[in-house]
């Protein structure tokens, strides 16, 4: 299905990777020159509410009155929701410093699951992981009291997580594999790994539970064909392509896609499209039927009613 009409609000600032809304249907979004800004619900009113001093990607809510922040540079941080000093909750897990902090989703006990996208490459550098594939990225917990675990290693560029409403297993997109990887917390399935979606036609980026329940899934770019070639070659030329400007690498394509799926892996909704005015959508939330979009690279967010079935 494609996409219905979609309104674009512009926020002042580059790259609003990610999106949550509260409970009064405010949007908050970070952009990439640190600021955390807040976007009343009809868009017409912005508001600066701190700086991380890194590059914030991944939002969620957090508890009745902060906002947990995955930064690139900075690691895992907090900030009040009325804007202020941020907090540092972690920087480094399981032995090793964060290089590429990039999403999260919270429980209802608070316990924290949020990705590591690379060991290797950081922010600026996210191209070369999907050329090398570098497997070194992590899924990680912080549970109320503190304390940093290891769920599992090894993904490909991990990305988006969410939690499904009855928090039996956590959901990761490994943007690198075009699969959306599902790890079991509780029940007879605890501990295991299996797949949510799998061979997407897109590069799934972040992920996010919605009101309705479903998981929302974003594709930032359909495939490309010049990547998948690239993919295959053996690594002394991977490296070779990686080495040479971005503008003669492999590229994103303008068309976006946005996936709903429900706990047992059936898709509910799917779009699909270019959009006008808007492009590299990474950041999907579904909040009372409506769905807001953030952008890597856009200097604005997006929004779209939930095409009825």
């Amino acid at each position: 299905m494609n996409f219905g009409a979609v309104t674009v609000v512009p926020v002042n600032g580059h790259g609003p990777e990610d999106v949550v809304v509260d409970a009064e249907g405010r949007v908050y979004t970070g952009v990439d020159d640190g600021r955390i800004l807040r976007v009343s619900p009809d868009g017409r009113r912005l508001d600066v509410l701190g700086d991380t001093g890194g590059r914030p990607l991944g939002l969620e809510l957090y508890g009745d009155d902060e906002l947990l922040i995955c930064d690139a540079r900075a690691g895992l941080l907090t900030m009040p929701l009325a804007g202020g000093a941020v907090t540092t909750l972690a920087t480094s897990a399981a032995g090793l410093d964060f290089v590429f902090c990039n999403n999260a989703a919270v429980a209802a006990d608070g316990t924290i699951y949020f990705t590591d996208s690379s060991r290797r490459f950081g922010i600026d550098r996210w191209r070369d992981d999907l050329i090398e594939q570098t497997a070194g990225g992590r899924l990680l917990r912080r549970t109320p009291d503190g304390q940093l675990d290891l769920i599992a290693d090894g993904l490909q560029f991990a990305n988006g997580v969410a939690l499904p409403p009855d928090e039996s297993f956590v959901a990761v997109a490994e943007t690198g594999e075009f699969r959306v990887s599902r790890f079991w917390l509780h029940g007879s399935r605890q501990g295991h790994r299996d797949v949510l979606a799998d061979d997407l036609p897109g590069f799934p980026d972040n992920i996010a539970t919605g009101s309705d329940g479903l998981i929302w899934v974003t594709q930032a770019s359909p495939r490309v064909p010049a990547l998948d070639a690239v993919r295959k070659l053996p690594a002394p030329l991977r490296a070779a392509v990686r080495s040479l400007p971005t503008a003669l690498q492999p590229a994103p394509k303008r068309q976006v896609g946005v996936l709903a799926i429900a706990a047992d892996g059936t898709v509910e909704h799917e779009l699909r499209g270019e959009l006008p005015d808007f492009h590299m959508l990474v950041g999907v939330r579904e909040h009372r039927g409506r769905l807001w979009f953030g952008s890597l690279e856009e200097n604005a967010i997006a929004y779209t009613d939930v095409p009825r079935v």
